[in-house]
């Protein structure tokens, strides 16, 4: 099935059974069972149209962009240019203020490092703006990934600023009166994810948004979990800046996304140096480019971009109110059957005692999630369910997922992570759901 129905599509999903047969993985058997993929907060499938996009580009118009005449050259360079304009449009944003990167993590790397060299004097007088000083306060959340807390640990430690956090509540949702005490006058960054890669929830970016720029703070999102599942605006949203990975995203490996608005981008001084990214050079010194280009050095990830292109389009095709209902009612069918299951204690969601102290909720009202749970199975490793569940043709994630503080929150070292996609079905949910609830029963932890 070739999806191209515009971004309005209505907010159903087309036939699921159809939506499948896109990606050409789901028609493969694992362990002899029909594979049943619940990792997509990982790494997602690629649909057929994705594939075909960057095999064809590589067979036809394979080039080096923005520096050749030839007729392959200029082909791949438009390609390259159109992809970038098609990726922005679907987080809402012109194609300028989109930098190409090799991920989210690149992303977030290229932005604590450019604030660490505006920081020692580098770049335009603008970038002045951004410099950190002893004393100075970068404030993230309890609930972050390790791509999104490491460089800011390490901005910190260069820069002598202090790095802060929000905690969460043990449903899960971010403590936002401790919020409003974290951000203060002394606050220069706020980092925070839009949706934790292990509780699922959709933090309120509005909020947070709101507290730092009231103390005139930056703020830097973690989209790599909205962007698959939510739609997405990304200056609507009102941030400075914003990452995202294209794997996560049905696009291929090596490809990503830095949004920033136009006079932040245009402050930064660059991070990576070399060619492609400059004007002019001296043996002294050299000129910079205006924003994307500036962030761009070396040679680009072309077919990537051009694969991630393809990604989008299919996702638009879909719609995204239809991929975010869909999912929704995954979630819904899949909390209600972990929670159904004895010995199942869910991360964030404290109607399963899912922490051991801290408080609930301030706000008593259920998150906004999308399809992803993590959970411990009382008596059974995370490793050992994992491995049972493979046995059986379904893939789920097992460990810390990179977030080893929030694991510590809620007492674990590991968790089991099951989380769905577009191309995910209420089978697939009922599926791990069964197969799950034989497991304490195998490894003898059943009372």
């Amino acid at each position: 099935m070739t999806l191209s129905a515009p971004a309005s599509s209505p907010a159903v999903l087309p036939d699921a059974a159809a939506l499948r047969a896109d990606f050409p993985i789901l028609g493969e058997r694992v362990n002899g069972e029909r594979l049943v993929y619940l990792d997509s907060g990982a790494t997602s499938q690629k649909p057929q149209a994705v594939i075909d996009a960057e095999v064809d580009f590589l067979t036809r118009a394979n080039s080096a962009v923005h520096r050749g005449a030839h007729t392959l050259a200029a082909e791949a360079t438009e390609l390259f240019e159109d992809a970038r304009t098609t990726v922005a449009g679907f987080v809402g944003a012109p194609a300028e203020q989109l930098v190409w990167t090799s991920g989210a993590t690149a992303g977030l790397n290229l932005v604590a490092y450019a604030i660490g060299n505006a920081s020692v004097g580098r770049g335009a007088p603008q970038s002045a703006r951004f410099a950190l000083r002893a004393g100075d306060e970068i404030v993230v959340t309890e609930s972050e990934h390790h791509a999104n807390l490491i460089p800011w640990q390490e901005l910190a430690a260069r820069t002598g600023a202090v790095l802060r956090h929000i905690p969460v509540h043990d449903d899960g949702t971010l403590d936002m009166d401790a919020a409003a005490a974290v951000i203060g006058e002394r606050t220069r960054v706020v980092a925070f994810t839009h949706v934790s890669n292990v509780l699922g929830i959709v933090n309120p970016v509005d909020e947070l948004v709101a507290l730092a720029r009231g103390v005139g703070a930056v703020t830097v999102l973690d989209a790599c979990q909205s962007a698959p599942h939510l739609p997405l605006d990304l200056p609507a949203l009102g941030v400075d800046l914003a990452v995202f990975s294209g794997h996560k995203m049905l696009g291929p490996y090596g490809i990503g996304g830095l949004y920033g608005r136009a006079d932040v981008l245009e402050a930064l001084p660059p991070f990576l140096t070399g060619g492609s990214m400059i004007t002019t050079v001296t043996l002294d010194e050299a000129s910079y480019l205006p924003p994307p280009q500036r962030f761009e050095a070396g040679t680009q990830p072309v077919s990537q971009a051009i694969g991630l292109a393809a990604a989008v389009r299919y996702l638009d095709g879909v719609g995204m109110d239809a991929v975010h209902a869909h999912e929704k009612a995954l979630e819904a069918r899949m909390g209600a059957g972990l929670r159904s299951i004895p010995g199942i204690r869910l991360l964030g969601d404290a109607s399963t005692g899912s922490a051991t102290g801290g408080g609930g909720s301030a706000t008593g009202q259920r998150a906004e999630r999308v399809g992803l749970w993590a959970f411990d199975v009382e008596g059974v490793h995370a490793h050992d369910v994992g491995q049972f569940l493979d046995a059986r043709g379904v893939a789920v994630r097992v460990g810390h997922h990179c977030a080893q503080p929030l694991h510590r929150r809620f007492g674990l070292t590991a968790s089991v992570r099951a989380s769905t996609a577009l191309y995910n079905t209420a089978d697939d949910v009922d599926v791990f759901l069964d197969a799950l609830s034989g497991v304490r029963t195998f490894f003898g932890a059943a009372s």
